[in-house]
């Protein structure tokens, strides 16, 4: 994850292409029910960190050039889609078009799971940093400032561009879990 972006700006064409890859992940029951909300000029980056963090928090803001990022991506669904594709006739059987509950896993957010890290792997493969974080709080005011309509769930945001050196993160500090605790063959 890249916290320290430079101010150069990404070409439509690598975005797009990064967004296209993303957009094939797998997708439950082929529901197709992710948005891209793009911010890619300087009005619309500063109006997100405008919307998000105000400009008091940015005084102590810890990682002061994710905020040159040229690019912020936020990722929405439609949880209302998934009921729609699943009342259809193939899948009706399911009874998962029934209601939102009627899901034991929410897959709009497993499907938008699985877009987001198809987009930061892509971005990695074009040489490119990235920095998936999430909305929180900030979900309904991002949707009235960019004019999301009501349904979309946001998955989270995604900042886009060059890198530039920049100190680890506590959690980059972290070491992984090694191998031989995370895999269990044939019992737990």
């Amino acid at each position: 994850m890249t916290r320290a972006f430079s101010t150069d700006p990404l070409d439509v064409e690598i975005i797009e292409e990064l967004i296209d890859l993303a957009r094939r992940a797998p997708s439950a029951g082929n529901t197709a029910a992710l948005e891209w909300l793009v911010l890619d000029t300087a009005p619309d980056v500063s109006a997100y960190w405008d919307t998000t963090l105000t400009q008091e928090r940015r005084a102590d803001f810890a990682w002061p050039s994710l905020l040159s990022a040229p690019v912020i991506v936020i990722l929405w669904v439609d949880p209302v889609a998934y009921l729609k594709r699943y009342n259809e006739s193939d899948k009706a059987h399911t009874t998962l078009g029934e209601s939102l509950d009627a899901w034991p896993v929410p897959y709009w957010f497993v499907d938008g799971g699985a877009a987001v890290q198809t987009l930061l792997l892509a971005a990695q493969d074009a040489g490119l940093g990235a920095l998936f974080f999430g909305l929180f709080e900030h979900e309904s005011a991002v949707r009235e400032r960019f004019g999301v309509p009501p349904s979309f769930r946001a998955i989270g945001a995604i900042a886009l561009g060059h890198r530039r050196p920049d100190r680890l993160s506590q959690s980059q500090r972290r070491p992984r879990r090694v191998l031989d605790e995370v895999i269990h063959r044939g019992e737990w």
